[in-house]
């Protein structure tokens, strides 16, 4: 269930960085939920690679090359999703994975798993 809630969310977020950011497009809603499910997908199945793979770059990076590879997988998704999902550039891609971490982290404190 959470994970059906994370595609819904993910995609609500598509949406609204579409109404905020210029370069970033997504044509419909169902395109965003796609593009979600997508997105979903390879950081099932690729994510976990890429971190495997730039180990020592996180490392020394404490971290923060992370980011990176949410704006990889980003990408990916635009590349497999076609015209309906759009990212102009990879420092787009960046900023909407920076945002997209802090908003997801925000609402799964807050609404997903408020204190007990």
């Amino acid at each position: 269930m959470k994970w059906l809630i994370g595609i819904v969310i993910n995609a609500l977020l598509f949406i609204a960085f579409a109404g905020y950011f210029e370069g970033f497009e997504v044509s419909s809603f169902g395109a965003a939920v796609g593009a979600s499910l997508v997105l979903s997908i390879l950081n099932i199945l690729v994510r976990p690679i890429l971190i495997l793979l730039t180990l020592p770059v996180t490392l020394i990076s404490l971290g923060l090359f992370l980011f990176v590879i949410n704006a990889i997988t980003l990408w990916m998704t635009d590349a497999i999703m076609g015209s309906t999902f759009e990212i102009s550039g990879f420092g787009l891609a960046i900023w909407i994975a920076i945002l997209m971490s802090i908003i997801n982290l925000i609402i799964q404190k807050t609404v997903l798993e408020p204190k007990k």
